[in-house]
């Protein structure tokens, strides 16, 4: 009889086995910028529950992607920043947010602008845009 073949995952369903969470590109891209007290991501990304936060972050944290360091204080301190691991996908943020403007430009849809405070975390696109939008 033939043993069951051991299916290997695509190299991209384990990114997006990492990333792939409701907001953990986000909590990522929010990030790239330093450390971040728990309260900051929340306010960062006001539509996310507390719970679903919490979850995200230990997910994060368990992939290697993100440092927790909480300190022995009352109240007590939690921060969160990047680990190298986690800095190492800085690159594919920055496509995907590149993409999703140049999409969003092509479509005709109007998309979220950046805080202020992120934008500086984004190169400016150096490739021409196409100028083929779609009408509808």
């Amino acid at each position: 009889m033939a043993e069951p073949r051991k299916m290997i995952p695509h190299p991209v369903e384990v990114t997006l086995s990492i990333i792939g969470g409701k907001r953990k590109r986000l909590i990522v891209f929010y990030l790239l910028g330093g450390t971040k007290r728990f309260s900051e991501l929340r306010r960062l990304l006001p539509q996310a529950t507390q719970q679903m936060l919490t979850m995200q972050l230990r997910e994060l944290e368990q992939a290697g992607i993100l440092h927790r360091q909480v300190y022995a204080q009352v109240p007590p301190k939690v921060e969160y920043s990047l680990t190298d691991l986690g800095r190492s996908i800085e690159p594919v943020l920055r496509q995907m947010c590149r993409w999703g403007e140049w999409y969003s430009e092509q479509m005709g849809i109007e998309s979220q602008r950046l805080p202020p405070h992120t934008e500086t975390h984004l190169e400016k696109q150096t490739t021409p845009r196409t100028s083929s939008r779609r009408t509808g």
